[in-house]
């Protein structure tokens, strides 16, 4: 265990989210005569000109200034309040400046774009709102991004997920240095898990397929209202009155992906929709969904979800 953890700041700007900053406050910031040890420093430190202006006519004042950032261990950048506009320079060259001696940087949500126009993730992993994950790999493609986990850490930055993966990733922090039941403590106090289950694909709203406009549409609608079936493309491919060829070409054009990879989107689709309706055993969403075994159905779930069948049904049960 640490003796000291160090200064904690996190950042204030004009249009701050709230959210993501109330989280950083929260756990790094609140008195915890719970512990007897010393607990980090905290320190509000404002990018633009106090009082700043928040939403629904919240204003935030701090006597710190981005100088203050050289004293920091540790600095916290809620979600970017503009995704698309580029953050002051100033505050770029002082988390280049931290990260150059060692501080470590922690972003929530959209902070990570921040992060990435200091050109810190050049060549690292990191994650972000799933939203965003597609916007971030192709305005910095010199960072592998990661779109389905909560967090990422990759030792001296952390980057965290949708606003409350912030919490997983500052609890992660905690548990690094003082240890996991130290955070685990920390964890009870805010009742919540100490360490969830799975990554964020499993909140990701399940897409709604796409219905091409051709001769293949007819057939998607076929497939939907026989997903119990064993399915094949030689099935499909006389159902849409082509050779198996002829299908796959046409499919392909058409949806961007394989018939096998589309019919088992379609299926997981089905299966979650099955379970948030929570009426049914898993063998009977099982045989639903056109598979054969449960062992099968498990696993295909898993992989394409990031958690098991009882999870996402405690999770998004009805």
């Amino acid at each position: 265990m640490l003796n000291n953890a160090g200064l904690v700041a996190t950042l204030a700007y004009d249009g701050l989210c709230t959210f993501e900053f109330g989280i950083a406050v929260e756990i790094f910031g609140l008195p915890r005569p719970e512990f007897d040890f010393p607990w980090y420093q905290h320190r509000i430190v404002s990018v633009d000109t106090s009082p700043m202006q928040v939403s629904e006519g919240i204003q935030i004042v701090s006597r710190f200034g981005l100088d203050s950032l050289s004293e920091a261990q540790t600095i916290i950048i809620p979600g970017w309040r503009n995704r698309a506009e580029t953050p002051p320079q100033a505050l770029l060259d002082a988390l280049c400046a931290a990260h150059q001696r060692g501080a470590r940087l922690v972003s929530i949500c959209s902070g990570v774009f921040v992060i990435a126009a200091a050109g810190l993730l050049n060549g690292k992993r990191a994650t972000t709102h799933w939203r965003y994950t597609d916007e971030l790999a192709n305005r910095y493609p010199e960072i592998v991004v990661d779109p389905n986990v909560l967090y990422v850490d990759s030792g001296q930055i952390i980057t965290s997920a949708g606003s409350a993966a912030g919490i997983d990733a500052c609890l992660h922090l905690i548990g690094r240095d003082y240890g996991t039941h130290i955070a685990n403590i920390v964890a009870r106090r805010l009742v919540i898990a100490p360490q969830r289950s799975g990554g964020q694909i499993q909140f990701i709203p399940s897409p709604v397929a796409q219905k091409p406009r051709n001769e293949i549409a007819p057939l998607l609608d076929w497939a939907l209202q026989n997903l119990h079936c064993n399915l094949s493309v030689r099935q499909m491919a006389q159902q849409a009155l082509m050779s198996e060829r002829t299908f796959l070409r046409r499919f392909s054009e058409a949806l961007g992906i394989t018939p096998k990879a589309w019919l088992l989107q379609a299926r997981m689709n089905l299966a979650r929709e099955l379970l948030e309706n929570n009426h049914l055993l898993n063998e009977q969403i099982m045989e639903r969904c056109g598979f054969g075994s449960m062992e099968s159905f498990r696993a295909a779930f898993r992989k394409s979800v990031g958690v098991s069948l009882s999870t996402y049904r405690k999770t998004f049960g009805g």
